[in-house]
């Protein structure tokens, strides 16, 4: 190697740890702040009452994170009997090497590879509660009277695992990630049934890794929670991610209800197991499917899969583009009743190094929520719209 070479080599080491102590500083400082002040959540007591628009964490004792730390969901009473029931994101491990990379605020600012959340802190509630749909300080959001349940993830396993995975980490030692995602859903489904036993109306979405589980487990929140709601609608926001090894991940790896990991198919796990829930429930539910046109962030995830580069440009960002447009249309072979959400706003998340360019990962839990896409729509009306039997596509022009 030169003296220039290593030299750069040695001022990209020091930037990159640099960007990590930063990161991790600014995870603690989050963490600390909400922690002391009135944006803390209280703990639900047991059989305690929730307060009206007060939100919660209702700690799980039975359930467990991917790192084995204590595991809890966030719930708020609304004054409607509209409920939601929120698949919460936060990544995936698909493999050892993935599973072996846990996010923080380290890595993530450090462009360092990193698919998931591994445990739950204040840090995380800010990725849970009080944005977009779960917003409760805004007077306009439609959906703010809604009682509300938020099932969180960090167990990278799309809430369907059911397993101990010993792994090698990135020091060379034996660990073990608690793939107990599922188990984690039934809990937390128990916990939302004695909370709110009756809901009118019934809206199960999820975000990013919680937008693949909802066609998983919506038939089982339907008929083991609520069978009599009748009135039910399903929106899967960011659900696309191609990987040809889905079924033995799922088997294999997460061990998976059999039903879910034998309905896989194919490379992309969220059509497989929309086509399984048609199948069974037909038009019972309401069908939404919402996505960014070149979300920077799955198509890095794809990127890792298909050239083992975590990180996303232009070229990938297209390629997710036309798998996107095959996507929709597979969808609506499944169910011609699925309806679209699409937007272009633009990703602006300067601290995730190696993520340049692209639009944003997620919709429904974020600012844009309530902001209008290039056709004059917002997510929050054609949510509520849809939920209303006015159901329709927004954002289809951006289909170049």
């Amino acid at each position: 190697m030169s003296q220039k070479q290593q030299t750069n080599s040695e001022n990209l080491k020091r930037g990159l740890a640099f960007a990590y102590r930063v990161g991790d500083y600014f995870e603690n400082s989050v963490s600390d702040i909400i922690a002391g002040t009135h944006l803390g959540v209280a703990k639900l007591l047991d059989n305690e009452e929730p307060s009206l628009n007060t939100w919660y964490r209702v700690d799980i004792p039975q359930g467990v994170t991917g790192d084995g730390s204590e595991y809890y969901i966030y719930v708020k009473k609304g004054r409607s009997r509209n409920l939601l029931v929120f698949l919460s994101g936060g990544g995936v491990a698909w493999n050892s090497y993935t599973a072996a990379r846990p996010s923080s605020g380290g890595t993530i600012t450090a462009g360092m590879p990193n698919f998931y959340w591994s445990n739950l802190r204040p840090f995380t509630q800010i990725m849970n509660i009080r944005s977009g749909i779960t917003e409760d300080i805004n007077p306009r959001n439609k959906f703010r009277n809604f009682s509300q349940v938020i099932i969180t993830y960090a167990t990278g396993d799309l809430h369907v695992g059911n397993n101990d995975f010993e792994y090698t980490d990135s020091d060379g030692e034996k660990d073990v990630i608690h793939f107990h995602g599922y188990k984690n859903f039934r809990y937390a489904m128990e916990q939302a049934k004695r909370l709110f036993k009756n809901p009118k109306r019934l809206l199960i979405a999820g975000d990013s890794a919680g937008a693949f589980a909802v066609p998983a487990l919506a038939g089982e929140i339907c008929d083991d929670f609520y069978p009599e709601c009748k009135d039910v609608t399903l929106l899967s926001d960011s659900g696309q991610f191609l990987y040809d090894g889905w079924r033995d991940t799922a088997k294999e790896i997460w061990k998976a209800p059999d039903d879910l990991w034998q309905a896989i198919t194919s490379d992309n796990i969220t059509v497989d197991w929309y086509r399984r829930l048609y199948a069974k429930y037909g038009d019972r539910f309401r069908y939404l499917y919402s996505t960014s046109t070149h979300d920077y962030l799955l198509s890095a995830y794809y990127n890792d899969v298909a050239n083992k580069v975590f990180a996303s440009d232009k070229d990938i960002q297209a390629e997710f583009h036309e798998q996107m447009k095959v996507m929709l249309t597979q969808l609506k072979e499944v169910n011609p009743g699925f309806h679209f959400y699409l937007n272009n706003f633009r990703n602006k998340m300067v601290m995730k190094s190696g993520m340049k360019g692209g639009t944003i990962h997620t919709n429904i839990r974020n600012l844009n929520f309530h902001l209008a896409n290039s056709e004059g729509v917002s997510m929050e009306k054609w949510l509520y719209d849809a939920m209303h039997d006015k159901l329709y596509d927004s954002g289809m022009t951006l289909i170049e």
